[in-house]
Formats: structure tokens, sequence, C-alpha cells
């Protein structure tokens, strides 16, 4: 094992201690009183069944038969999502031929960024991670169940499912992903019409024919944004059948792959003989591995949010340092947009996770003596699922060929950097993701232009008045001044920009996408505005200095004239209501910083404060 993701690892072991085994107390103490429905009177449990058939409530009647829930972010306007529709039926007809029961527990919320980018609506999504991991907990509490299904795909969908599913630990769970939609026109295509449409090169109708020749099927996009990281953590984590995560949708291998999931989760569960519960079979080891698994394929930045909210849940305490000095040593491993053309069908079909993990087990960066939902280690995850004449089997990845432009060799990566710096200074700490950045955009010093939304940027753009060297400073996006929006919407003009041969970065207390990269972007700086933190105090002017190698991010003003300024009350009225935002004001009243998931939720035994 590599020296530093051993020492990270203990780390992380020691500062969780006390909340992980408050976590696996509370746990072992579920186990006890019984998993299922045999724990409810017969008034609850017919309660319980009274919708089912006459075939199924006799096997509900018995303690012993399986019962599974389904749970499901399906809904037919967003393209990742749609394919869900059919999955409780595949997985119902796979459990009953199994002599056991399935029933749908229930739904969650799933919206996407890539529609509410830009819109007063993106103020609730990074809420709608904690608002699904209560709804996964409304669904499974009552207790009528032995293993749990988790049907999601997108941004804040699987964290979500998964922190409810943490919170329901004494359970085996198995999530099973939709599969991306087939290839479209190329990422870097989308991106030039996009660009060229913020220059005003190309109207709406010419911006719309682009965007739908690329979104154009039932399927996750295919770029490798945050949504795709999702599915990549859930398999390096070992909750899905190994090489499924990018089988694209509505396929007969996919469904293939649901019914074989279906029969897994089943396997889990008492009446095998081999309890698997998940809140004991992840470890401070799984979380780790997902951290590693991040930052070999140049996954999305939202991560360094969700991967530590998704921890906590767990008793786990994993912080921006443990990131930073994973990154250190961690090599790249892989070009997908938007730091290389490919997609994630292009890069499955160069061998996909199972390459990526067989490379880097190879090397000793990953743990191997790790639970998963198929045995112990992760070997079985270096094989990929093949149909042949109608039956599902494995078999071993393909070897890397010299010159792979997908994926490289441990031993020879793309960069021996994973991609995430924390960079630090008399601002505050923060995180950029570098692995799509050249080398010269890697360092600037400029003058400020500081602005409070994301509007009066694009205005100001729009106008001319940024055609030159700045740092822009876009302020109170942080998530209690208004749910911590991405800010994808800005990339393009800043983008072209920078292509216009201008030095350009922007600082904000906000997200980006998963998509984002091109233009250096310092991002989730903490505090944040609406706290105090130091960007509310720079002015127009001010001179900032971003040294992504060194790792600082620094205000260029004297620390007496700093704090000579006064600190006005920014009003920020203006996002308390409309599209919904008026009910989640005790959320953005209640939520953690950035570095500590930008949660509602608190740590195993902070729950009353």
């Amino acid at each position: 094992m590599n020296k530093v993701i051993h020492t990270v690892t203990e780390k992380i072991i020691q500062r969780s201690k006390p909340f992980r085994e408050i976590y696996l107390e509370r746990l072992e103490r579920k186990l006890g009183k019984g998993v299922h429905r045999q724990v409810l009177g017969c008034s609850n449990l017919a309660h319980g069944f009274a919708a089912c058939s006459s075939a199924e409530k006799k096997m509900l009647a018995d303690d012993h038969t399986p019962n599974i829930a389904i749970v499901s972010a399906y809904n037919d306007m967003l393209s990742a999502h749609q394919p869900l529709q059919t999955f409780p039926g595949i997985i119902k007809s796979e459990i009953n031929q199994l002599n056991a029961t399935a029933q749908f527990a229930g739904g969650v919320p799933a919206m996407c960024d890539g529609i509410t980018q830009s819109q007063p609506g993106m103020e609730l999504s990074l809420f709608s991670r904690d608002v699904i991991a209560q709804a996964t907990a409304i669904a499974l509490s009552h207790n009528m169940f032995d293993a749990a299904v988790y049907l999601g795909v997108c941004d804040k969908i699987v964290p979500g499912l998964f922190i409810g599913a943490m919170s329901f630990g004494h359970l085996p769970a198995v999530f099973i992903p939709a599969g991306p939609m087939p290839s479209g026109i190329s990422n870097s295509e989308k991106a030039r019409v996009r660009q060229a449409h913020a220059q005003g090169k190309v109207d709406d109708k010419a911006l719309l024919a682009s965007e739908s020749g690329s979104y154009h099927s039932p399927g996750t996009c295919t770029f490798y944004g945050t949504a795709n990281s999702n599915q990549m953590l859930m398999e390096i984590m070992g909750l899905h059948l190994p090489g499924s995560s990018f089988v694209n949708a509505n396929t007969p291998l996919r469904e293939s792959l649901t019914r074989a999931a279906t029969r897994q989760v089943l396997s889990l569960t008492r009446r095998d003989g081999k309890l698997k519960p998940i809140g004991k079979m992840l470890d401070e080891k799984s979380f780790v591995n997902a951290i590693i698994g991040l930052l070999a394929t140049g996954g999305s930045s939202n991560h360094t949010i969700h991967i530590i909210a998704m921890a906590r849940a767990a008793g786990i305490v994993i912080n921006w340092n443990d990131f930073h000095d994973l990154s250190e040593c961690i090599p790249l491993l892989t070009r997908m947009y938007p730091n290389g053309s490919a997609d994630v069908n292009h890069f499955h079909a160069a061998g996909g996770m199972p390459v990526v993990i067989r490379e880097l087990l190879d090397q000793g960066m990953l743990h191997n003596d790790v639970q998963t939902i198929i045995g112990m280690g992760l070997d079985d995850y270096t094989r990929l699922p093949v149909l042949k004449n109608g039956t599902l089997s494995w078999e071993d990845a393909p070897a890397l060929g010299e010159g792979n432009a997908i994926i490289s060799p441990a031993g020879k990566p793309f960069d021996h950097h994973g991609g995430l710096n924390i960079l630090t200074g008399n601002i505050g700490r923060s995180v950029i993701k570098t692995s799509a950045l050249k080398p010269e955009h890697r360092n600037i010093e400029a003058e400020a232009i500081v602005f409070d939304s994301q509007e009066s940027l694009q205005s100001a753009y729009k106008q001319g008045l940024l055609n030159r060297d700045f740092i822009a400073v876009v302020r109170y996006q942080g998530p209690k001044a208004n749910g911590m929006p991405e800010l994808h919407g800005l990339l393009p003009p800043l983008g072209s920009l920078q292509d216009a041969g201008y030095k350009v970065a922007i600082i904000t207390d906000g997200r980006m996408s998963g998509a984002s990269g091109k233009v250096a972007s310092v991002i989730h700086m903490t505090p944040e505005a609406l706290e105090g933190g130091v960007i509310a105090s720079i002015q127009n002017g001010d001179k900032i200095r971003i040294d992504i190698d060194a790792g600082i991010v620094e205000l260029l003003v004297e620390k007496s004239a700093l704090e000579d300024r006064t600190k006005q009350k920014k009003d920020l009225s203006a996002n308390r209501f409309d599209m919904g935002r008026e009910l989640f004001s005790a959320m953005r009243l209640h939520t953690s910083g950035a570095e500590e998931g930008a949660t509602i939720f608190s740590l195993p035994g902070k729950e009353i404060h």
C-alpha cells in the first residue's frame, strides 16, 4: 500500500473513532431488535401488504421471506432517470422468481442542474440532496424491509440516497444505475457553440440545436460531470455490480445487470445466512477508495462536498486536507471531457472502471481489504460484464494498448497529480479542479472585479466591461446565503475572454459544475461571505494572487487596511422567495459550511445542539 494513502487512512480512522463507534453501536442495537416486519403488530402488517397479491401476502406473512424495498428517483422529465420507469417491474419479477417479495417503498425528488443552471431553481439544488436523504428515510420508515435497492443517477440524487441508506445502515443495500445515453455531438463541439453564443456569434436557434444534439435520448449525459462521477463512486465503493456503471440505458445488457443486481441484494439478507448491512460493509477504507477514484478519473469538484457529507452519515470524518494529500500521490489515469475529448461511452469501450481499478490495485493505490456487495476485495471489479446468447457473465478487462488516449497505465499516467488542489490564504480555504487547466492558467495575479451575483457578471460581460486581465470575485453564493448554486453559466463568457488572450480566473463561495475546469475556478471558498468571510471585504481593484502549484490564494492588501473596511450587510431578501425558495429558509439557516459537507445533518452523537 502506498505510504501516503496508508497515512491518510489512519488519520481518518483516528479522527473518526468516537463518531464511528457511536454509529456502529446504534447499528448493532438495531440489528438486535430485528430488521424487518417481524417487529410489527398484525394491524401494522395488514396495512403494509393490503395492496399486494394473495401470493405476496402469504410470503409477507412469513417472517423468513425477504422483502426488498425499492427506493427510486424516477421521473420522466430527466433523461437520466426516465429509464428507471421499468426497473421496479423488472426487480419485482426477478424477486418473485426467487420466492421473495419487493415493494416500491417510495420515490425521492430528482432535479437536474442542467435545467436549473443560472435560474432561481438552482438555489434548491444542493439542499435537494438532504431532502432526498430525508425522503429515503421516510420510504424505509415502515420497517417492512430486509434490504433495499436504490435507483438514482444524477448530481445530488445518489449522495442523497446514500445518506439515507446510511441512516438505515442495518439494511443490506445495492445501488442500480440507469446507464448513459448513446454519444451525440462531441462535448468539445457543444462547448464551442456555447462559447460562440456567449460572444453573440450564433443565435438561440443554433444553440438549441447544438444542445439537443448532445442531450438527445434517455440515459445519463455523456460528459464526465457529477452524475457520472456518482456512478464511478458507487462502483469503486463496491455498491454496483462490477463494470456496470456505464452500460447504456435501455439495452439487453442493462436489463440483465438490473436482474443480476436484484439477485445480489437478496443474497445479502438473513435468508442466505450472510447478512451484510451497508453500514458495516463500508468503512473508512471504502471512503478513501472513493476519493482515490475521484482523483484518478478527474471527477467532479462537487464531490469535495458530497463525499464529506456521505462519510459523516456513517460516522466518518473526512476533510479537504485528505483530498489534497491524496491528490499529491494519485495519478490521473483518464481523459474524459472536460479534461479530454472522450465521453463516458468511449471510456467504457476502452475498459472503463475495471481497467482503472486494476491499474490502481497493481500500483498499491487502492485498499483491497474492503467489503463489497460481491464479497471481499476489489479483484472482481477488474472484470467487465458481457451478454452472450442471453447469458450474463464477466470477463477480464482488456489490456491497455500503447497510446491509449482515454485511459493511461498507472505507471505512465496522463498526470502524476490527481487534479484537485486545496488553496489557502488570507481569504480562506477553497477547492480548485486542475485536471483540465493548461499550465499557463495555473498562476495569475490580477485586480479583482467584484460581483454579488452571477447576473451582474453576465451583464458586465455583455457590456464589454471585462476585456482585460482580472479575477472575478462572485460572492454571497455560499450555502447560507442562497444554497450554494452552481455558477456554470459563467464559464462560456470567462472562457471566451481567456481565449481572447486575457488572464482570467474566478473566486467564489459558490460551486461550479462537475463539467467545469477550463478557467481557473477557486470555488467553495470558506468562510462564506454571509458568515463574515474575507471574501465579503474584497473591493474592485484589489490585487489577488492565485498560485495553484503552491496552494495559495491571497488578497494582496495590508491586514490593517483590510480591518478598517466596513463590512456592509448584503440585502439577500431576493434569494428568500420565488420558485419555492421560501420553503428552504430553515435549511439555509442551519446548513454547515462547505468543508463540513454543506449539510443540515450532524455527526452521530452531535444531533442535539
